[in-house]
């Protein structure tokens, strides 16, 4: 299960949920605010949320893609859709004189603020294209359950890593600073390998 090509994808799955986001920013931006511990409770919803829309997107498409193959396709490709549009965003990011805002920050107890992430993560379309592309672009068109709940696992390791993490760095004040003196070259990197992505998945020859 896993591969070279799944470790390459891994790796776009982390960039991806570390990319500019009202999830990443929300974090960002209530740890700068708020602290370390607020931040925490607000990613460990945003978790979450991001939970609801994995197992439920596991429990679809196993059967969905056993039946229709044609619907593995369409995933794939508005996945490399996906990855095509946050490319340009960044590009746009890396564009712009006054660059992208550090961060949204929220602010309520420690179960607010978790509420909060999840609904963010719950209500954001965007949670369950990438939950639905990265399993039709890692998994076969005939995965059983057991095999897309083991993907499900090992994504779901890459985003508790970004999350917890953004809460983690961005409560540190030197972190911020410097993040804020690279985020042009953050942003020219995403574009870079989100560009590169969503190329080889569309040229990509599938069995």
């Amino acid at each position: 299960m896993i591969t070279v090509q799944f470790a390459a994808i891994w790796v776009a799955w982390l960039l991806a949920g570390g990319s500019p986001g009202p999830a990443t920013m929300g974090i960002a931006g209530t740890a700068m605010s708020a602290g370390r511990t607020s931040a925490l409770a607000f990613a460990l919803g945003i978790l979450a949320g991001s939970a609801s829309w994995g197992i439920a997107a596991a429990l679809g498409l196993s059967a969905i893609m056993l039946a229709n193959a044609w619907i593995f396709e369409m995933i794939r490709y508005a996945g490399a859709l996906y990855l095509g549009w946050l490319a340009l965003k960044a590009l746009r990011r890396a564009a712009s004189p006054q660059g992208a805002a550090m961060g949204t920050p929220f602010s309520g107890s420690g179960r607010t603020l978790f509420m909060k992430g999840a609904a963010i993560h719950i209500t954001n379309p965007k949670a369950i294209l990438s939950w639905g592309s990265i399993y039709a672009i890692v998994a076969p068109p005939d995965a059983t359950p057991a095999m897309l709940f083991g993907y499900f696992a090992l994504l779901y390791a890459g985003s508790i890593l970004i999350f917890i993490g953004y809460a983690l760095l961005f409560s540190s004040a030197k972190v911020v600073r410097a993040y804020a003196r690279a985020q042009r070259w953050f942003d020219l990197a995403f574009a870079g390998f989100f560009g590169f992505a969503s190329f080889k998945i569309l040229t990509a020859r599938l069995q």
